[in-house]
C-alpha cells in the first residue's frame, strides 16, 4: 500500500531528517550503528534524534498557534537560539496572538 497523503509531521522534515529516519529504521532503531555510519560520536547521534523528535512533536502539537510552532521549528533547527525563542513566544502570548495588547 503507498501513501497517498504525506501526513503533517512528515511534510515538514527536511530531506536529511527523512535520509536519518530510513537509515534508523534500517539499522533496526541503534543509534551506535547510525553513528558509525555517519562517522560520529553516539551523543551526536542521541541529539540529532532527539531534535528530530522535537520536530515531530511541534508538527503534531495542533494547539499551538502557527507562529509559535514556526518559533520552536527555528529553535530546534539551530536557526535561532532557545533563549531567544522564549521571549518571542512569551511576547507574541503576552498580546493574545492577535496583535493587540491585554
Amino acid at each position: 500500500m503507498a501513501i497517498e497523503v504525506v501526513p503533517d509531521w512528515m511534510v515538514s522534515l527536511e530531506d536529511e531528517d527523512v535520509i536519518f529516519i530510513k537509515r534508523f529504521l534500517q539499522a533496526s532503531g541503534s543509534l551506535k550503528e547510525i553513528a558509525r555510519q555517519y562517522d560520529v560520536t553516539y551523543p551526536t547521534v542521541r541529539l540529532r534524534l532527539d531534535r528530530l523528535i522535537q520536530k515531530i512533536q511541534i508538527s503534531d502539537d495542533i494547539s499551538n498557534a502557527p507562529y509559535v510552532a514556526l518559533i520552536k521549528r527555528l529553535a530546534v533547527s539551530d536557526k535561532i537560539d532557545f533563549d531567544t525563542a522564549k521571549i518571542l513566544i512569551s511576547e507574541y502570548k503576552k498580546i493574545g496572538g492577535d496583535g493587540c495588547v491585554h
